[in-house]
């Protein structure tokens, strides 16, 4: 399941982004950290900590259910290895790819440069996993090797595909250092609106920048343009073509005092650990690696999804919860008040945070954790375990495309946690699956009604239920969720 806004301009039945927990990015540099201690301080191209941490991401992907490629390349004497992981699904003749260089300088451990940009998007591939998103666009993720001797891996890549192939990718998404512990909040300038050095992309690069300036538009934090210099791995793609775009934090430059009054820190540089050995898991600026990433996510959910119109084809079952039907209840509620319940949901705000909506996605009447607002915003609000309801037996058809569709909100305050979550499985005969899964983070998050979906073209032909799931199984904290307009479609 999804979370975060869309612009105005994104079409309704866009597949709303994830939150990815900053915690979830952080184990994987944690990870890569691990790898260079052990292989003479440095993840370089042609040394063993670089192999290592392909060996790591690749094990990941892999049982995340990509298909990947590692691509090899041979540059200064050594082998080289770009990863290549396909996301099942979408046009691949309408490719969204996104990558970020591997490697580090032979210096120091690259946790920054650019372990961050890496274990970024690691996680975002993780989470298409997870929650099984299907968009129209095909997916590619790549992970580089040897940029820092000159752009070797994503050059290679770039020269292996055919002109066929090579038009197949419509769009490029670069991610290099997002977590400098002195962060600016730089985007590729694609339209060359700051109208210096460098200029514009390919057509269609002005429509990835305005993407993630909306994402930082929607937490409220600025962005300056940053040119296409050809320092980064978006060079290749450009060179061919491509259209590109990306987030950078900053290098080796210094802060100016302008900059310090928009984003805060010191003027001093970026990353005072730019390619030397301090270069460390201490070397993060967790604030700017949780905000990059979230906004990774947020491109590739909205430009993947773009043509975001709802399924055309059959309803072939639907509930708007207008009237009651037979959810039932199971016997592993633990929580102690806000259990989920058909309800028409009164507003609850704590702390100038709307956490209960005082409106269903549509009609009066959504699933919602504790419909009534109560004496104070934690009255009614999930307490302390799981809640869920399971819905009447549906029967699926044997053929066609089958589309959950629903409409839903996960709230919570600064004092949830990852282990909080609202989650949609599906029940058959033989247990149950998660198709739609929205963990909370230690951030507050404001209800808004968003829309997800889910393919159940594995299910044709069989007899389900759906289980909607809260918990609140962290600290005590705030959590509220909601579902409502459940729809699946045969195309």
């Amino acid at each position: 399941m999804i979370a975060g806004g869309l612009s105005a301009a994104t079409p309704a039945y866009a597949a709303a982004a994830p939150d990815i927990p900053v915690a979830n990015v952080k184990a994987h540099l944690t990870q890569l950290q691990s790898i260079a201690t052990a292989n003479g301080g440095n993840r370089a191209h042609g040394r063993a900590g670089y192999l290592a941490s392909v060996t790591y991401v690749k094990g990941l992907l892999d049982a995340a259910g990509f298909t990947t490629t590692q691509q090899s390349f041979t540059y200064n004497g050594a082998t080289g290895y770009n990863l290549i992981a396909d996301w099942p699904g979408g046009d691949t003749s309408d490719t969204l790819m996104i990558g970020g260089h591997l490697d580090s300088v032979t210096a120091g451990p690259g946790i920054n440069d650019n372990g961050s940009g890496s274990a970024g998007i690691l996680e975002v591939a993780l989470q298409v996993s997870r929650s099984n998103f299907q968009p129209g666009r095909h997916l590619r993720f790549g992970w580089w090797g040897a940029e820092e001797l000159g752009l070797r891996g994503s050059t290679a890549y770039v020269n292996s595909l055919s002109t066929a192939q090579k038009a197949a990718i419509t769009g490029y998404l670069n991610f290099d250092m997002i977590g400098s512990p002195n962060p600016g909040y730089f985007l590729y300038d694609g339209d060359n609106s700051d109208n210096t050095g460098s200029g514009p992309g390919p057509a269609g690069s002005a429509e990835i920048e305005q993407v993630l300036a909306d994402y930082f538009t929607s937490i409220g934090v600025p962005t300056r343009g940053t040119d296409f210099d050809g320092r980064s791995d978006y060079g290749p793609f450009i060179a061919a073509g491509i259209p590109a775009g990306g987030t950078f934090t900053g290098a080796e430059g210094t802060k100016t005092a302008a900059q310090v009054t928009l984003w805060g820190g010191t003027a001093t540089r970026f990353d005072p650990c730019y390619h030397a050995a301090c270069d460390t898991s201490t070397n993060i600026s967790d604030t700017a690696l949780d905000r990059n990433t979230d906004a990774i996510a947020y491109a590739v959910w909205t430009l993947a999804d773009s043509a975001g119109e709802p399924p055309t084809g059959t309803t072939v079952w639907s509930d708007g919860f207008e009237t009651a039907t037979t959810w039932t209840r199971g016997t592993a509620d633990t929580a102690t008040a806000g259990l989920l319940e058909r309800g028409n949901p009164e507003a609850t705000t704590s702390s100038g945070v709307a956490t209960q909506l005082d409106a269903a996605a549509g009609g009066s009447y959504a699933l919602v954790t504790g419909a009534t607002a109560g004496a104070s915003a934690g009255a009614n609000d999930l307490d302390g375990g799981t809640t869920g309801l399971t819905s009447p037996a549906i029967t699926l058809p044997s053929t066609g495309t089958l589309t959950l569709n629903l409409s839903w909100y996960l709230a919570y305050l600064n004092n949830a946690t990852s282990a909080d979550y609202l989650r949609v499985s599906v029940v058959t005969g033989s247990g149950s699956t998660i198709v739609l899964s929205q963990t909370a983070a230690a951030a507050n998050k404001a209800a808004a009604w968003t829309t997800g979906t889910a393919n159940l073209s594995a299910y044709a032909g069989q007899t389900i239920r759906l289980t909607v799931e809260a918990a609140d199984l962290g600290t005590a904290s705030l959590v509220e969720a909601a579902v409502d307009d459940l729809r699946i479609v045969q195309s």
